[in-house]
């Protein structure tokens, strides 16, 4: 294995490491319902779109909106560099009022973002750490 070693220079992570970071820190208190949640995202969202995938998280709730707001605060924090969700209302006017290039653009990176989500939520869920 590979040792990591640290240096005194600044270093910026790259984009990848920016999501897999974010991922980490949102799955720090997931339950196995935040985990099943994360996991079946991509798929609810490639059959359905994002838009109404996100309606209906907030339409369900509990771990489901919990999700659907951590995706919305990192894709605001990615789009608009604002670390914090924006909220149901003001996210969804915001995707309705998106050019469509722009529209795709948040929905690839919100794939991106969920392929570590989950790849984190199973690597930390509570079948895993015995939690």
């Amino acid at each position: 294995m590979a040792t990591v070693t640290k240096t005194n220079q600044p270093t910026r992570l790259t984009l990848e490491q920016q999501r897999a970071q974010d991922a980490w820190r949102c799955t720090k208190d997931y339950k196995k319902d935040h985990a099943n949640v994360a996991k079946s995202l991509p798929a609810l969202i490639m059959n359905s779109g994002l838009m109404q995938v996100l309606a209906f998280c907030h339409e369900k709730g509990d771990a489901y909106e919990v999700v659907a707001q951590q995706l919305r605060a990192w894709l605001n924090k990615r789009f608009n560099g604002v670390d914090r969700d924006p909220g149901f209302d003001v996210f969804m006017q915001d995707l309705m009022n998106a050019s469509p290039r722009d529209f795709q653009t948040i929905t690839a990176e919100a794939f991106a973002w969920l392929k570590w989500l989950r790849q984190m939520a199973s690597a930390r869920s509570p079948d895993k750490t015995g939690k």
